[in-house]
């Protein structure tokens, strides 16, 4: 099968959560590469930021911000219809965005299950299901999910945590086996990391004990996106030794 290829630095993607942490690893690794890069949150402040400091290490303005919120459907569709009007098209989505909340299963207030499940599974959901269909037409795409350890095992202090990530492994296979029955070139990559140190972030600063450095979310994110189309790693576990 002859499928479409495509330059990095000739590629635009969509970082959520990408002011901080792994999701600005993400986007920094990307500029480095040459890709336009839109990083998205609710903190204009810090994507703002993180944009500045990412563009001047690249020489280049290529990293772009766009505050919105993952839990809200409108958004996430306006979203990408901003990078493809802006850009061109939408050739990367990372779904980053993600947090938690600890609670106990005997303490699981309705207000943090939905906290939790909105931003770590629906929104996603409701970006895929904008993005698919462009990327789809256009005959080229990726999906990254960042899901977690938590997504493989349980953890009593954040079962709403435990559960997004399951349900976003499982959202995934069910994304792969759409592209492959309808043979659209699209890959889908999901990231299951342990600890990840995003405090320490300096390229020369050691990671806390236990944890990854986010450098390694990055290596791995280009890693995936160099492989020959007709390659996919469907779960990539990261954790320090």
């Amino acid at each position: 099968m002859d499928l479409k290829t495509k330059p990095l630095d000739e590629q635009v993607a969509l970082v959520t959560g990408g002011g901080t942490g792994i999701g600005r690893a993400f986007a920094g690794a990307l500029a480095d590469a040459g890709a336009r890069v839109v990083i998205a949150s609710r903190d204009e402040s810090k994507l703002r930021s993180a944009a500045d400091e990412l563009n001047a290490a690249a020489g280049a303005e290529r990293v772009h911000t766009y505050a919105f919120d993952v839990r809200v459907r409108e958004q996430c569709e306006a979203l990408v219809r901003h990078c493809v009007e802006q850009f061109g098209s939408l050739d990367v989505l990372i779904n980053n965005s993600g947090l938690a909340v600890p609670e106990t299963v005997e303490e699981i207030t309705e207000e943090g299950w939905e906290t939790v499940l909105q931003t770590n599974l629906k929104g996603a959901m409701w970006l895929v299901r904008a993005a698919l269909p462009l990327m789809a037409a256009h005959g080229f795409g990726d999906i990254v999910n960042v899901s977690s350890q938590a997504g493989k095992h349980g953890y009593a202090d954040v079962p709403s945590y435990c559960a997004s990530k399951w349900g976003l492994l499982g959202f995934a296979e069910a994304v792969r086996d759409h592209v492959r029955k309808t043979g659209a070139n699209v890959r889908v990559f999901n990231l299951c990391p342990g600890l990840v140190d995003v405090e320490h972030t300096a390229p020369d600063a050691p990671p806390r004990p236990g944890f990854v450095h986010v450098s390694n979310m990055a290596k791995t994110l280009r890693y995936v996106l160099s492989l020959d189309r007709e390659v996919v790693l469907e779960d990539i576990n990261i954790y320090a030794r």
